[in-house]
C-alpha cells in the first residue's frame, strides 16, 4: 500500500549468478524464481439491488447494483453474481452488506455475505432472489434446459438485446450469406435503430445505406445487390439462420429432408421431431419453444413476406440410406465439387461428415493439396479416396 503505483504480486529470485546457472530451468519457468501473487483486494459495501442482464446470445445473469466502493484501484457499482443457483447459494439479497473482489484483478464479484447480515432473521433481511420467468428485454419465456445452470430468452429473434448477434448470424456464409454485412456495418444498423428485427434488413434502401459514416455509393450499391440475391436461399440455409438454440447446419439440414416444408417444421410436435434424424429431446423441445412464441413466427411470415424463398418438396421416404452410419472427413481442393456441395451430398446419403481424424472415421475424401489430415489418415489405416471413387459410393452405397 505505500507504493505509489498498483501491483499484484512479487517474483522472489535466489541473489547470485552462479547459483541460478546451478539450479538452472524447469520446461516453463526457472528453479531460482517463484512468483507469489497477493491475494484480491475485498471491501465491504451495500447490494442496493439485484438486476438481470441478457447477454447478446440471451444467457439471463443477475448483476448486483452496489453502493460504490473502491477495490482493488477501481470504484465498483456493480458486480456479477453468475446465475440463480450461485445466487441462492451465496443467498445475496438486496440490503444486505457483501464481501466483494476483483476476480483476477479484472471482474467485481460478490465472494459472500458479511456476517452481521446472515445473522438477521428472514423479516428483516430482502427476499430471497428468483430468476424472472420473462426476459427483462422483451417479454419472452425464460427458460432453463434441463441440466443447466443458466436461464435463456426464448425470444430469439425478436430479442433487443440479442440483435446483433442475431443478425450477424443469419447473414452469415453458411446462413442465408449477405456478403458484405459485417460486424461493424450491423452495430452502425442496429445503433441507429434502423434495424429492429431480420425483417428490416431487406427494407434497407440505398439512400439508408449511403447515410451512413463511411459508407461509400459503390458499398451501398454493393449491399443493396448482396440482400436482393440473399432472397433466393434454401429451406436448411433459412432454418440455420434462424439461429434456433441447438440447430446447427447438419440439423437444419436433417430437419429439411425429413419433413420437406417449413410450415411442417413449424408445426411439428416433440413427438414427430424426435423422429428425424439425430434429433433428440433437448433439440426437439429447443425447437417446439423457439416456434411457440408467436413473434418468432410473425419475423418468419414477414421475412417471406420480404421476398425470401427457397424450394420445397414432399417430405423425404424413409428409404435406407447407402452411406448410413458411415464417417467422412474431406481434405484438399476436389476437381468438380467444392466442398459444401460434398458436404452437402454425403450428408443427404446418410453420412456423417466430420472435420478431423479418428481411427472411427471411414474413409478421407482427399482431393489436390491435401494436408496433414491425409497424412493421419494413412497412419491410422483409414480408407483414402479420391472424388470419383467417393460419387461411385454414393452410387452404390459403402
Amino acid at each position: 500500500d505505500a507504493l505509489p503505483y498498483d501491483i499484484d504480486g512479487v517474483v522472489y529470485k535466489v541473489d547470485s549468478v552462479a547459483l541460478q546457472r546451478q539450479l538452472g530451468f524447469v520446461s516453463r519457468e526457472p528453479r531460482w524464481a517463484v512468483a507469489h501473487k497477493y491475494p484480491a483486494q475485498e471491501q465491504f459495501t451495500e447490494v442496493i439491488a439485484i438486476e438481470v442482464q441478457v447477454g447478446r446470445t440471451g444467457k439471463l445473469t443477475p448483476v448486483a447494483k452496489l453502493a460504490p466502493v473502491f477495490v482493488g484501484g477501481v470504484t465498483v457499482t456493480n458486480a456479477t453474481l453468475h446465475n440463480e443457483d450461485e445466487a441462492r447459494r451465496k443467498d445475496v439479497r438486496v440490503g444486505d452488506t457483501v464481501i466483494v473482489r476483483r476476480a483476477g484483478d479484472v471482474i467485481p464479484e460478490v465472494v459472500g455475505v458479511a456476517p452481521a447480515s446472515l445473522a438477521k432473521s428472514d423479516d428483516q433481511r430482502g427476499p430471497q432472489f428468483t430468476m424472472p420467468r420473462r426476459c427483462p428485454v422483451c417479454g419472452s419465456d425464460a427458460v432453463r434446459e434441463e441440466g443447466e445452470a443458466d436461464y435463456r430468452c426464448t425470444g430469439g429473434l425478436f430479442c433487443g438485446a440479442q440483435r446483433k448477434e442475431a443478425i450477424l448470424h443469419f447473414a452469415a456464409r453458411r446462413a442465408v450469406e449477405v456478403e458484405g454485412l459485417g460486424d461493424r456495418l450491423v452495430e452502425q444498423l442496429v445503433d441507429a435503430n434502423l434495424i429492429r428485427t431480420l425483417p428490416d434488413l431487406y427494407r434497407l434502401g440505398f439512400t439508408t445505406l449511403v447515410g451512413l459514416d463511411r459508407m461509400a455509393e459503390k458499398s451501398a450499391q454493393n449491399i443493396v445487390a448482396a440482400l436482393e440475391k440473399s432472397k433466393k436461399t434454401t429451406l436448411p440455409r433459412f432454418l440455420f439462420g434462424l439461429g434456433i438454440r441447438h440447430v446447427g447446419e447438419s440439423t437444419a439440414k436433417d430437419l429439411a429432408r425429413h419433413f420437406g416444408k417449413l410450415d411442417a417444421i413449424m408445426d411439428a410436435s416433440e413427438a414427430a421431431l424426435l423422429e428425424v434424424n439425430d434429433v433428440g429431446p433437448v433439440v426437439a423441445q429447443s425447437l417446439r419453444t423457439f416456434f411457440d412464441q408467436p413473434h418468432n413466427r410473425e419475423v418468419v411470415e414477414q421475412l417471406r413476406a420480404c421476398g425470401l424463398t427457397w424450394e420445397e418438396g414432399e417430405p423425404a421416404a424413409r428409404a435406407p440410406k447407402p452411406l448410413a452410419g458411415k464417417t467422412f472427413v474431406i481434405t484438399g481442393t476436389l476437381p468438380t465439387l467444392g466442398r459444401d456441395d460434398a458436404k452437402d451430398k454425403l450428408e443427404a446419403a446418410g453420412a456423417k461428415v466430420a472435420g478431423s481424424v479418428s481411427k472411427k472415421t471411414d474413409y478421407v475424401v482427399a482431393g489436390a493439396e491435401a494436408g496433414s489430415k491425409l497424412d493421419k489418415a494413412r497412419a491410422l489405416g483409414v480408407a483414402v479416396i479420391d472424388e470419383a471413387q467417393m460419387l461411385a459410393l454414393l452410387g452404390g452405397g459403402g
